[in-house]
């Protein structure tokens, strides 16, 4: 399996496919490179160059105790981008993803990056503070690692068969298959990285971080996303970047780009060659 070596010694699986200009792929919580395979599949068949990882504790990486913040997932893709030596690359991150993909070009700058596309994406805040009135209260976050801690076998059941894909809505076309998927990612990773991840995709504030990205980056957020609801974070993204452009689905869940994935790589093809 094809793995770099960080500087903290965690091992990251990535998978790196065709030639062409680059993308790189940043999953969400608490799933792996997997989660990409409908647009792995596509951009690898429109020319591009495809990179995916998993994050560390995540899928086939290393499941260390420690380092399961945001600093460290952006410097975790910096050094894979080094290692690879990538440059005039697309950055696309879905849901925790998203806050990677900002974490890492605030942190690491511009240099390798051409644009940038955030999918249902975690950022600015997602956790209720003075500041933040419209956050989820923390006793929601807290409650998802207690139900991890508890049974994350179920927890994760719940999740893939309700909100994530909005197969609890009136109505939805309920697919077994993408349910067992997202639960074969998650039991896949380590318990500690994805209890400690919790925290990372909900308190970590990049308000900072969108104010210095100046590329475009394109923001893709549902009206019915029931993970990262829409009002307090695609809008306010948009709004903090100083070259976003915000794009917002109707109805779609807030995995969209697996159960909507037509919709969405053409809406990625068009804004990487526009």
């Amino acid at each position: 399996m094809p793995t770099i070596t960080t500087k903290d010694r965690v091992e990251i699986f990535y998978k790196d496919w065709g030639s062409g200009q680059p993308i790189v792929f940043s999953h969400g919580w608490p799933l792996s490179s997997d989660d990409w395979d409908a647009q792995m599949l596509f951009f690898l068949s429109h020319g591009f160059r495809v990179i995916a990882h998993d994050r560390r504790g995540h899928g086939r990486s290393s499941q260390v105790a420690d380092g399961h913040d945001m600093d460290h997932y952006a410097d975790d893709l910096a050094a894979l981008t080094e290692h690879l030596d990538l440059k005039n690359v697309i950055h696309v991150g879905h849901s925790t993803g998203g806050g990677e993909v900002v974490a890492y070009i605030a942190r690491h700058g511009e240099s390798r990056v051409a644009k940038a596309a955030i999918i249902a994406a975690v950022p600015p805040l997602m956790v209720q503070t003075p500041a933040n009135s419209g956050g989820l209260p923390k006793e929601v976050f807290d409650g998802f690692q207690s139900q991890l801690a508890a049974n994350r076998a179920q927890f994760y059941r719940d999740i893939a068969a309700g909100p994530f894909y909005g197969f609890n809505r009136v109505g939805a076309k309920v697919s077994e298959a993408l349910i067992q998927n997202w639960w074969r990612q998650g039991m896949l990773g380590g318990a500690k990285a994805h209890y400690d991840g919790i925290v990372a995709f909900s308190q970590t504030d990049f308000t900072e971080d969108l104010k210095k990205i100046t590329l475009p980056v394109l923001v893709m957020h549902s009206d019915d996303d029931q993970i990262v609801p829409y009002a307090n974070s695609a809008p306010l993204s948009a709004k903090l970047l100083k070259n976003g452009t915000l794009k917002t689905y109707k109805g779609f869940p807030h995995g969209m780009p697996t159960t909507e994935a037509p919709t969405i790589n053409a809406d990625l093809l068009a804004f990487i060659k526009g």
